[in-house]
């Protein structure tokens, strides 16, 4: 069974965020989604409240489970047997900062890999912050968000 993890904030997930998701379950065999804390991001959402709405748009995807983890992702990957470490990627500058992240993580465990996975040209410009930004000056992030949570982030956002 091959086994892999998909670290972020998402805060909150978003429909690229989904895509990969929905991509990588289709590759691995359990597909573990790991709610972080970035200490350079101020959250919106409680951990809770993002595992919580992960869960509601994952639902209907047998092999995704997700957790809460805390500490260095390499770390929390092999705590789950996770070989491989999922990571998308937008643009370039994604590419340059995920090459350091998986750089520095082989250097710490160099049994677990790191999988960049390319967004699809139509998603490349999206970002948790870009649906929050448009979304706390009224405007409709249903293209941005998965549907089933599209109310209790807007209730939150919209101000």
């Amino acid at each position: 069974m091959i086994k892999a993890i998909y670290p972020g904030t998402f805060d909150p997930i978003t429909v690229g965020h989904l895509d990969v998701i929905e991509r990588a379950a289709k590759i691995y065999d359990k597909l573990i989604i790991a709610v972080m804390e970035n200490r350079s991001k101020t959250c919106t959402f409680t951990k809770e409240e993002r595992k919580a709405m992960i869960e509601k748009c994952c639902e209907k995807i047998p092999n995704v489970k997700v957790v809460i983890g805390e500490g260095l992702t390499v770390d929390l990957a092999a705590k789950h047997n996770c070989k491989i470490i999922i990571r998308g990627i937008r643009a370039v500058s994604d590419y340059e900062s995920e090459l350091a992240l998986a750089t520095a993580n082989l250097t710490l465990n160099n049994t677990i890999e790191t999988v960049l996975m390319v967004a699809k040209p139509e998603l490349s410009f999206l970002s948790s912050s870009i649906a929050k930004e448009i979304a706390s000056f009224g405007g409709s992030i249903k293209e941005y968000i998965p549907a089933p949570i599209i109310r209790e982030v807007s209730k939150k956002l919209y101000k």
